[in-house]
């Protein structure tokens, strides 16, 4: 049985920045894929909602996405509030230049977003500004350090708030994955770090010392299918 006890350390493929080709841009493309059939875009999509209840609807709001792979959540969003008639500027952001350029491409009708590739831990990320903040399936590729230095970041520069949608850590949520990998017909790199996810993904208990620990008190956090948490943070 595979131990869930710990967060592993493994690495996952893709959190080498210098990977380009066609085999980064097929499996960047599956995991949106995955996302849209499981409902994983859905539960960004509401925290978002959740954190503009109280934004009036005639205000330019500013939202940034890190780790925004191909982009796909960010076109999910624009085409949501697009029908809703919010004004909202997108961008996007990830450390890896090819990720980057086949965003801009799958984008070239969403002129509402904009992606730039930069190092979300640098000097420069560091001073930027923005409303509302997602890190969808982001925060597991880093260590409990790192993440505590970014909350903090993000809790100084978000103006409304963030919205985290990520992986619960679980013995089930690997063997499922395992099995739908195997029926989707997924290719190796996908398989291999979505594995390598889950088992870098979180435990409640661990969320909520998070919070603790940095006096988060303002957050809602809910378990979603597919072995998902939601944990949005007001920052109003």
């Amino acid at each position: 049985m595979i131990n869930t006890t710990q967060r592993t350390s493994a690495p996952e493929i893709m959190d080498d920045f210098q990977m380009e080709g066609d085999h980064l841009r097929q499996t960047l493309d599956e995991i949106a894929g995955i996302n849209q059939l499981l409902g994983g875009n859905r539960i960004t999509v509401q925290g978002v909602r959740q954190l503009l209840q109280s934004i009036p609807r005639d205000k330019t709001v500013s939202i940034v996405d890190l780790g925004c792979g191909n982009g796909d959540m960010l076109r999910t969003l624009a085409k949501t509030f697009r029908k809703e008639g919010r004004q909202i500027q997108f961008t996007g952001i990830d450390a890896n230049r090819s990720t980057i350029d086949h965003a801009i491409a799958l984008s070239a009708t969403y002129p509402e977003i904009t992606y730039h590739c930069a190092d979300i831990f640098s000097e420069e990320f560091a001073t930027s500004k923005y409303d509302i903040v997602l890190c969808t399936l982001t925060l597991h590729h880093f260590e409990n350090a790192a993440i505590i230095n970014l909350l903090q970041l993000l809790r100084r520069n978000a103006g409304i708030g963030i919205v985290i949608n990520d992986l619960h850590r679980s013995r089930m949520a690997y063997y499922l994955f395992c099995l739908f990998s195997f029926m989707w017909g997924l290719g190796t790199m996908a398989k291999e770090d979505g594995r390598i996810s889950i088992l870098r993904g979180f435990k409640r208990k661990e969320l909520v010392a998070l919070a603790t620990s940095l006096n988060i008190v303002q957050y809602t956090l809910r378990w979603k299918w597919a072995y998902r948490y939601q944990w949005i943070i007001s920052n109003l």
